[in-house]
């Protein structure tokens, strides 16, 4: 058996159209290659249902971690929120296997180590993290999510406080921030406070805000060593600009009409498909 390729793959947002073309692209060996992906599967584009479906049946050739979307689709299926009219997701929630669907994604963790270097986390590190604390914090997450009585978890995973980390934190709110930190965060206060108002390109913030919040990747991480990357989605508007080799942003907007961006991890090479 020849050795495979490790691709990791942006936002692919339910465009089941847009992940086969890019797989096309580089020709991806379903048997040899391993596909990675940053999370938010589903939601907005056109096709959620046969976008899980492919993705489950590359079996151990596909691995996630789990972006705000996803975790939404969770909240939907147990009755908790309402899906809206834009996710287009409900030939999903019709689907015959959407139990099997949704208990394959709930095993998905936060945070997820790809490589003895790599990180892999939807939105992002958050700067008062280290690698290793934010795998075993998305455990924390995980087990729950794991677990029979994961809906109850749910149910109290909407909010934006506690905005600011503490290791003292504890039940309800130490899980929120958690799942915020990894899930939703882009930009945050020099004081590690999340700012949850602000979605656009880091340029277009405004003069008097953009003193006080800057993106969670531009804040000095005492606990990042300069080897150490981390390789994120959930923010279109940032296009992956972070000016830097060690933060890799791969969401670069294809349900809104952009471009899907696929990483290879031997060659750090991009290939693009645009929408």
């Amino acid at each position: 058996m020849s050795q495979g390729n490790t691709y990791v793959i942006g936002d692919i947002q339910g465009c089941y159209d847009g992940l086969r073309r890019v797989l096309d692209k580089v020709k991806f060996d379903d048997v040899n290659d391993t596909l990675f992906a940053v999370g938010d599967l589903v939601a907005r584009g056109e096709d959620s249902l046969r976008t899980l479906r492919f993705l489950k049946s590359l079996g151990k050739n596909f691995h996630s971690v789990l972006g705000n979307h996803d975790l939404h689709l969770l909240a939907v299926v147990n009755g908790i929120r309402k899906a809206k009219k834009s996710d287009k997701l409900a030939s999903l929630l019709n689907a015959s296997d959407l139990n099997d669907l949704v208990d394959w994604l709930r095993q998905f963790p936060l945070a997820m180590k790809i490589d003895d270097h790599s990180v892999m986390i939807h939105a992002g590190l958050y700067p008062k993290w280290s690698i290793d604390q934010s795998v075993s914090l998305s455990d924390e997450v995980s087990t729950i999510l794991k677990s029979d009585s994961y809906a109850d978890f749910l149910s109290s995973m909407y909010g934006n406080k506690p905005n600011s980390w503490s290791d003292s934190l504890e039940g309800e709110e130490r899980l929120r921030f958690i799942v915020n930190a990894c899930t939703r965060m882009r930009f945050v206060y020099a004081d590690g406070r999340l700012d949850f108002d602000n979605k656009s390109h880091p340029s277009a913030v405004s003069h008097s805000t953009s003193s006080l919040i800057m993106p969670w990747f531009a804040q000095k991480n005492a606990q990042l060593a300069s080897q150490q990357r981390v390789i994120f989605g959930h923010w279109a508007a940032l296009s992956g600009q972070t000016n830097s080799e060690q933060f890799i942003g791969l969401d670069t907007g294809y349900v809104w009409g952009q471009s899907m961006t696929l990483l290879n991890l031997s060659n750090a090479s991009l290939t693009k498909i645009n929408a």
